[in-house]
């Protein structure tokens, strides 16, 4: 499905700018959780905490099939990820299955906002919380890289 490689797309770059060196942001923790509580801070203040922790528990429950590395991650009530990257099941190339697995939970997110609130709207609140740092290459008229 083109939306959700697009979505799988849109996500790992989030995540590849945020575990970035030059992106000014604070060391601590994972790259996916930075991208998520950055989603979580900006949507949050769109859709309330409520509507935020109901999208990313849906999110979760999509992710889960495709990532088994999911089944220990919970949504609290405020919305806060808790249990990603609590397991040590490594891929053959050594990355870490919880790693994949934010993607594939960034990406579910990303869809959902994508088909409730459209594309315009989701990517507009993406640029609030980077501005112009991910999406200067992005053309959103037929999702291809400029």
């Amino acid at each position: 499905m083109k939306a959700a490689s697009e979505m799988r797309d849109l996500a790992n770059r989030l995540i590849a700018y945020e575990g970035g060196a030059g992106n000014g942001s604070e060391p601590m923790g994972s790259p996916t959780l930075r991208v998520y509580e950055k989603l979580r801070q900006s949507l949050g203040e769109f859709v309330g905490v409520a509507g935020f922790q109901s999208l990313a528990t849906r999110a979760l429950t999509l992710a889960r099939p495709e990532a088994p590395s999911l089944s220990a991650a919970l949504v609290t009530a405020d919305g806060a990820l808790k249990g990603l990257g609590k397991t040590e099941n490594r891929f053959d190339n050594g990355s870490d299955l919880a790693g994949e697995g934010g993607v594939i939970l960034i990406a579910r997110l990303l869809g959902l906002l994508r088909i409730f609130i459209g594309e315009a709207l989701t990517l507009s609140l993406l640029r609030n919380a980077w501005p112009g740092e991910v999406f200067d290459d992005r053309n959103s008229e037929n999702g291809r890289k400029a």
